[in-house]
């Protein structure tokens, strides 16, 4: 029998707000047990940071070590997340040697796999030695040397969440949002729809200063211009099929540059929207049910589009499903990096574009 270890999965997404760190008692294919969760806010200047280093990697060509800037970043980013396992480690009255592997997804700072390009920044062996635990990272960049998309890689534990309500959808609504259909006999097909909150945040900070919109409470003051939001929808990403993935800064903010600041958080709120319902034409049937999770699920004028969009189906948040919605994509890396010692494949022909199923991750022993 396969042993199950207790894991640690750490995710810092797209909305760079923070740090999601979960544990979870898997052995890659069953869920054991949904262990301690905890989220680290970023402090403002390491957003800011964060928002400068994706400029200085999409201007850097990929080759050789990470430039002076960049390599910085990625120590203090490391040492943020070893403090992150600390403290969840302490809350939780856990020990360091009762855990058996960490899941280290670091920061994504650009994303262009049609040039065979992905940078996640965060050192594994740093993390290793600061945290005394062995450590998985780098779960992408086999995957797009291989030709994939390198994204998204939550599919396949998707697919352990949801196998007992297959057909279903399940969507992630982070900076960008993604889809994982999980069929009856366990199909999977996966790619990014569209843009999800990094627009909306975006343009609130430039507008109102805060962080994001909560519960959807701007974009609820101002009206949708349906002009704006057919041509939007005209962009070819839309028509490409699956699998399909997307860089966070594919769609900006700059879309409802002409509206108003009201009617430019809802036209950008009910554009994700319209973008996920177009990617029903890319899987295998329509799903009578959609499963929301991420910060997307918290903004309820952003749901009350989603379910306009969807209908007929049954839209719910992660919660009303049993799952913790804010925790899902750390609790997948945790689950990634006990597949990744294993063997086992984390990307799929249908889910990156990969020819075949592919094991990744890269293991930093303490």
């Amino acid at each position: 029998m396969v042993r199950v270890l207790k894991a640690v999965g750490l995710m810092s997404g797209t909305s760079m707000d923070g740090i999601d760190a979960a544990v979870l008692d898997t052995d890659g294919e069953r869920i054991e047990a949904f262990g301690p969760v905890r989220f680290q806010a970023y402090p403002s200047e390491m957003r800011a940071r964060l928002a400068e280093g994706m400029e200085r990697a999409v201007a850097w060509s990929g080759a050789g070590p990470l430039p002076g800037a960049l390599a910085t970043l990625e120590r203090e980013l490391t040492q943020v997340h070893a403090a992150a396992i600390t403290a969840l480690l302490a809350e939780s009255k856990l020990a360091a040697a009762e855990i058996d592997v960490i899941g280290f997804h670091g920061q994504t700072l650009v994303h262009r796999p049609h040039a065979r390009m992905t940078l996640q920044i965060g050192s594994g062996p740093m993390l290793a030695r600061a945290t005394g635990i062995d450590v998985v990272s780098d779960f992408r960049t086999a995957d797009v040397r291989a030709g994939g998309q390198g994204a998204p890689l939550v599919p396949i534990y998707h697919a352990a969440l949801a196998a007992d309500r297959a057909p279903v959808a399940v969507l992630n609504v982070g900076g960008v949002s993604n889809v994982t259909f999980v069929g009856r006999g366990g199909e999977l097909v996966a790619f990014d729809t569209g843009p999800g909150n990094a627009p909306i945040d975006d343009w609130l900070l430039k507008y109102t200063g805060k962080a994001m919109d909560q519960g959807g409470a701007f974009a609820a003051k101002g009206r949708v211009n349906p002009s704006v939001i057919a041509h939007l929808l005209t962009n070819k990403y839309f028509a490409q099929p699956a699998p399909k993935s997307l860089d966070r800064m594919d769609f900006t903010f700059e879309m409802a540059r002409n509206l108003s600041p009201e009617d430019g958080a809802a036209t950008l709120t009910a554009f994700t929207a319209q973008a996920v319902a177009m990617a029903r034409d890319h899987l295998p049937q329509v799903p009578a049910m959609w499963i929301v999770c991420g910060g997307g699920r918290l903004n309820a004028t952003l749901m009350r589009e989603l379910r306009a969009a969807l209908a007929p189906a049954r839209v719910i948040g992660a919660e009303d499903a049993g799952w913790r919605g804010d925790f899902v994509e750390a609790e997948a890396t945790a689950y990634l990096a006990v597949r990744s010692l294993r063997g086992l494949p984390i990307s799929f022909p249908m889910t990156t574009g990969v020819p075949r199923p592919m094991p990744g991750g890269t293991l930093c022993v303490a």
